[in-house]
């Protein structure tokens, strides 16, 4: 808006009706007092200023408003209809004023100057709006950059707090910072720590698991710098983002060599244990039975030695179990692959489980016709565990379902399914793991957790796939899956 001041109001008109003409906004003011009011309320683009008014003239209105740090900026052109003299000039330039003009007004020279100075000020404005934006994004930078190195501050100091070889690196993989322990077992700042010749390449892994973005665990053999000897270390490193962009990454070396001793030790105990409890176990299992033969039907201590019997066998069943379990953690448990005929090794399992556990119901859908390549008496193993965990956790409902079906890509399914207490959503990702047992059953029902874990083993051997569907109250269904290879071996999965 354009500020136009004059004691005459005929003047005001015609320079008013002239700017308006060419679209420029115009407001006035009949005395200096007036102009000096509205500029302290409101912001001129231009001021348009009669140099001869009564009370304040023009040159100390000029004066009075270079004074106003709000609009000590605004351009002012002096109109005059008798000064035209050097000095007049030159007051008004001094006091203020960016232009001159003298009366009679050519209104040409008025709009070019008009123009000129209007322009200045929306290219005045829009630097000073840049400037602005610029100096709140310098702000904001600063007060970000200022946040992340508090932040990262606070994560060195976890980092040389934590009894872990720490280090961050950059988005790209370059290490950043580590903690005090690093260099114990690493040459410098910028190398990896010394890993044992026969683990896989850190360096080379790190560089892959950079390019993929996502986190790394694995076991690697740590030894100081100076010393000889290597212990087991889990590394770990997790990316982390800001927003959908990794920004850094965290890693750790946690020594767990202590632990991988225990379970070493561990193993070799099960392993020793199970072979010395066979065969005791043994000789007790023969006598029982020939104890069985020659005890009556009708004869009351029949019973007692059936009960025996059923004792025995879980033991047995246990031990193999352990042995089992011992195998497959020293990389040891063989299987003897050959074609076999599944739809007869499925129905002896079935057989067995009814005359073990003649109260309970079988129902047997689908049929599978086929020659399997694997080892018939490892596939029999999973089958009877999942016959006899349907059993054992559904004692209120003696019904259990098998299904076998053969899918168009030539994969065999075989899925038991019982009615019994199920299993909560959030313990089924691990129920096939070592060990692992529901707590809502571990009192309930017996068992160490490993019948599962192998179950998992033997299937992975054949190259298979595992899993159960189960909901709290409506029992479960576990099931497998393998390719159907008829003679031709299937290639193992490394141990």
């Amino acid at each position: 808006m354009i500020l136009i001041v004059d004691d005459k109001p005929e003047n005001i008109f015609s320079l008013k009706t002239i700017l308006e003409l060419h679209s420029f906004p115009t407001d006035t003011a009949l005395s200096g007092e007036e102009a000096l009011k509205k500029i302290l309320r409101q912001s001129y683009a231009l001021i348009i200023l009669d140099v001869q008014m009564p009370g304040m003239d023009g040159f100390e209105v000029a004066a009075a408003i270079s004074g106003y740090s709000k609009a000590r900026d605004i351009p002012i052109i002096f109109l005059s209809a008798a000064n035209t003299d050097k000095k007049f000039i030159t007051k008004g330039y001094t006091s203020g004023g960016m232009d001159y003009i003298t009366k009679p007004i050519d209104p040409d020279i008025l709009l070019l100057k008009v123009k000129t100075f209007y322009r200045l000020y929306e290219q005045n404005r829009e630097l000073n709006r840049i400037q602005a934006s610029l100096r709140s994004e310098i702000e904001f930078r600063k007060k970000v950059e200022d946040e992340l190195q508090e932040r990262a501050g606070e994560l060195h100091s976890i980092l040389e707090s934590i009894p872990q070889i720490a280090f961050t690196t950059a988005a790209d993989g370059k290490i950043e910072f580590v903690n005090e322990r690093w260099l114990k077992y690493a040459p410098s700042k910028q190398t990896f720590p010394i890993t044992h010749p026969d683990d896989p390449d850190l360096v080379k892994t790190w560089e892959r698991t950079v390019a993929s973005g996502k986190p790394l665990e694995m076991e690697v053999r740590v030894r100081p710098i100076d010393e000889e000897e290597y212990r087991y270390y889990l590394l770990r490193a997790i990316p982390v983002q800001e927003g959908d962009t990794i920004s850094k990454w965290v890693g750790t070396f946690t020594d767990i060599d202590d632990q991988k001793q225990a379970v070493r030790k561990k193993d070799e105990f099960i392993s020793i244990a199970s072979h010395e409890l066979k065969t005791p176990l043994t000789t007790i299992k023969a006598y029982v039975q020939l104890l069985e033969r020659s005890i009556e039907a009708e004869d009351a201590n029949k019973l007692y030695v059936d009960r025996a019997l059923v004792q025995i066998r879980k033991l047995d069943n246990l031990i193999v179990d352990l042995l089992d379990l011992s195998k497959i953690e020293s990389g040891k448990l063989k299987f003897n692959k050959r074609p076999f005929q599944f739809e007869a090794m499925l129905s002896s399992a079935i057989d067995m489980i009814r005359q073990t556990y003649p109260d309970y119901k079988i129902i047997r859908t689908g049929e599978a016709d086929i020659q399997l390549y694997g080892d018939e008496m490892r596939i029999e193993q999973v089958i009877i565990n999942y016959l006899t965990n349907a059993v054992k956790y559904s004692p209120d409902n003696k019904e259990i379902h098998i299904e076998t079906t053969v899918s168009p890509d030539n994969a065999l399914s075989v899925k038991v399914r019982d009615f019994g207490i199920g299993i909560p959503k959030a313990h089924q990702a691990n129920i096939f793991s070592k060990f692992y047992r529901v707590e809502e059953s571990a009192n309930r029902f017996q068992g160490l957790g490993i019948g599962l874990y192998i179950c998992a083993e033997i299937i992975r051997r054949h190259a298979g796939e595992f899993g159960v569907e189960s909901e709290p109250g409506h029992g479960s269904a576990f099931y497998f899956s393998v390719p159907v290879l008829e003679g031709s071996a299937i290639e193992e999965p490394a141990a």
